[in-house]
C-alpha cells in the first residue's frame, strides 16, 4: 500500500512523549512489510539532528503554499530513520517552525500545523504519489480528511481513491482556535462542512473535524476507546465518537524493542535479560552510585520517567511519597518537567530526602533507558493514559510497574497473584492516594519475598509489544476501508 503519514512529532528527531515514538516505530515497521510510506514532519528550530544528513528534494524547493490569508514559502528535506531504509521529508518553513518550542500557545498555533498538512498533500500531487491511505495523528494534521474532502477532491488522479485515518493519541489536546479564524482553513473548504454549533459558540476545533471526516478513527488502547465515548473520558468529543460506531477501534501501541530492550541498550552500562539478571542488580549499583544514594539490597529503587502534568497523577504522591521516603522503606529518583507546581514538589522531594530522593528536571534519552534498566519499581498513577508506554518498557526491564487500571496501563499491565504466579505488575483501581499508598505497600511486600518477586518480574520480561505484532492490525485496518 502506499501511505501518506503525518504527524508534529518524529523520534529521534523531534519528540516530546509517545507521538514522537509511536510514529517512528509504526512507520519503520509499515516499510518494513513493503509498503510505500512516505513521512511528513515539520524541520522544527531545535530538532535533534546530530549524525543526521539532511537532502534538498530538488524538485521540492522554492515553493509556496496556502493557508487562509497566508501565503507561505517552503522547501522540502529527507533524512533517513536511523537502523532503517525508510527516509522522512521535513517541511522548511523557517516563518513557522524555526521556534524554540514544538509546541506552543502562539496564536498562529493552528497555521503552523494547518500549513504542515496542506504542504503535505501538495507534495504528494507534485511527486505524482497517489496515497491508498492518509493517516493523520492527533490535532495538528486533524483536519487532513476534510481538506481531503474539499480542497483537494478536485485532484482524482491522485486522491480520487485516497482513504483517511484519524488517530488520537490523546484527546486531552484539541488544537481549539476561534472561529474568527475559520478563514485560514481557505481556500477550497465551505463553511457548511464545518461543525456549525462549535462556530456557532465562537470556536473551532480540528480533532472533532478529524473524528467527523476520516473514514476511520482509531486511538492507542482498546480500552482508551471505549473510555473516549464517555463523558468523563471524552473531553466533550465523546457524542461524535460514539455517532462513529464500528469505524472507531484501539490498536494498542507497540514497543520498539530495537532501542527498548536491556539486551542490546546502548544507554545502560551492562546488559541484561530473562535469562541472566545480574546486569540488572548492576546497573541499580550504578544508577544508585551516580545519584550518590545508598540502599540495602532489601530497599526497593522506585523510578519515575514522566510529564509533570495532573493526568500523571502528581498530585496523589504530595501524601504517598513522603510518607514512605520518611520510613526509608524505598529510594525514588524521577525523571520529567512540566507544571512549575509539581516541579517544585519534586524538587522538595530532594530537598527533604537527601540520598533517599532524587529528582532530574528535564528530559535525557540516556536517563530515561538508565532507570528503566536500575529501578525495582516504575510508578504511573496516571488519571488517564491512552496508552502509555513506558509501563511496556518497564516490563521488559524486569521493573516491576505500579499502574492505575486505565486506559493502555488497564490493557498492558495485569494484577499479579501471588498464589497462582500469574500477572505482570500491582494495579489499583481508584484514582485517590489511598490506591497509591496500598499498591507502594503491596510492593514493598512483595519485593521482600525474593522467589515471588522474581517470578512477576520474569513475567513481565517475556510479554511482547512488539510492533510486529501490532503494526498487522494497521494493514488490516487499511485493508478494509
Amino acid at each position: 500500500m502506499r501511505i501518506c503519514f503525518l504527524s508534529a512529532e518524529y523520534s529521534p528527531f523531534a519528540k516530546t512523549g509517545g507521538l514522537g515514538d509511536v510514529s517512528a516505530a509504526l512507520t519503520r515497521q509499515l516499510a518494513r512489510r513493503g509498503h510505500d510510506v512516505r513521512v511528513f514532519i515539520p524541520l522544527h528550530g531545535q530538532m535533534d539532528l546530530r549524525g543526521t544528513d539532511l537532502h534538498p528534494v530538488d524538485y521540492l524547493q522554492n515553493l509556496t503554499v496556502q493557508v487562509g490569508p497566508h501565503l507561505f514559502r517552503y522547501g522540502v528535506r529527507t533524512a533517513r530513520v536511523p537502523e532503517s531504509d525508510l527516509w522522512v521529508y521535513l517541511v522548511d518553513c523557517p516563518a513557522l517552525f524555526e521556534r524554540p518550542r514544538i509546541y506552543s500557545d502562539a496564536p498562529d498555533e493552528h497555521v503552523r500545523y494547518l500549513m504542515l498538512t496542506r504542504a503535505a498533500l501538495e507534495c504528494c500531487q507534485r511527486m505524482g504519489f497517489a496515497p491508498d491511505v492518509v493517516h493523520a495523528n492527533d490535532w495538528h494534521t486533524a483536519l487532513a480528511p476534510l481538506l481531503l474532502r474539499t480542497s483537494y477532491a478536485w485532484d482524482q488522479d491522485i486522491f480520487g481513491a485516497t482513504k483517511s485515518v484519524f488517530t488520537i493519541h490523546n484527546i486531552g489536546y484539541q488544537g481549539v482556535f476561534s472561529a474568527g479564524q475559520a478563514g485560514d482553513l481557505a481556500p477550497g473548504v465551505p463553511v457548511e462542512t464545518l461543525h456549525q454549533a462549535d462556530l456557532a459558540s465562537g470556536r473551532l476545533n480540528p480533532m472533532r473535524h478529524g473524528i467527523l471526516y476520516a473514514d476511520a478513527v482509531t486511538t492507542v488502547s482498546p480500552t482508551y476507546a471505549e473510555e473516549i465515548c464517555t463523558p468523563d473520558g471524552g473531553h466533550g468529543l465523546d457524542d461524535g465518537l460514539r455517532a462513529r460506531g464500528e469505524s472507531l477501534s484501539g490498536i494498542l501501541n507497540g514497543v520498539d524493542y530495537e532501542e527498548w530492550n536491556p539486551a542490546v541498550d546502548r544507554y545502560i552500562p551492562h546488559a541484561f535479560d530473562a535469562s541472566d539478571l545480574s546486569g540488572k542488580a548492576r546497573n541499580r549499583e550504578a544508577l544508585l552510585d551516580l545519584l550518590r544514594m545508598s540502599a540495602p539490597a532489601t530497599t526497593p529503587l522506585v523510578g519515575m520517567v514522566t510529564r509533570l502534568t495532573h493526568q500523571k497523577g502528581i498530585d496523589l504522591l504530595y501524601d504517598t511519597l513522603p510518607e514512605v521516603l520518611d520510613a526509608g522503606r524505598i529510594r525514588f529518583v524521577a525523571l520529567g518537567s512540566g507544571e512549575h507546581r509539581y516541579e517544585q514538589f519534586m524538587h522538595g522531594l530532594q530537598e527533604r530526602f537527601p540520598g533517599r530522593a532524587v529528582f532530574y528536571s528535564g528530559y535525557s534519552e540516556e536517563l530515561a533507558h538508565f532507570i528503566e534498566a536500575a529501578a525495582d519499581i516504575f510508578l504511573m498513577p496516571s488519571m488517564y493514559e491512552p496508552c502509555g508506554l513506558n509501563q511496556m518498557y518497564s516490563l521488559k526491564y524486569g521493573t516491576v510497574p505500579i499502574v492505575r487500571r486505565t486506559g493502555g496501563l488497564a490493557d498492558s499491565v495485569s494484577h499479579f497473584d501471588p498464589a497462582s504466579g500469574e500477572g505482570t505488575g500491582i494495579v489499583f483501581n481508584d484514582f485517590d492516594p489511598g490506591g497509591v499508598r496500598w499498591a507502594l505497600a503491596t510492593a514493598i511486600e512483595w519485593f521482600g519475598w525474593a522467589g515471588v518477586w522474581r517470578r512477576l518480574v520474569l513475567n513481565g520480561m517475556r510479554e511482547d509489544f512488539s510492533w510486529e505484532k501490532q503494526v498487522v492490525q494497521y494493514e488490516k485496518l487499511y485493508a478494509t476501508l
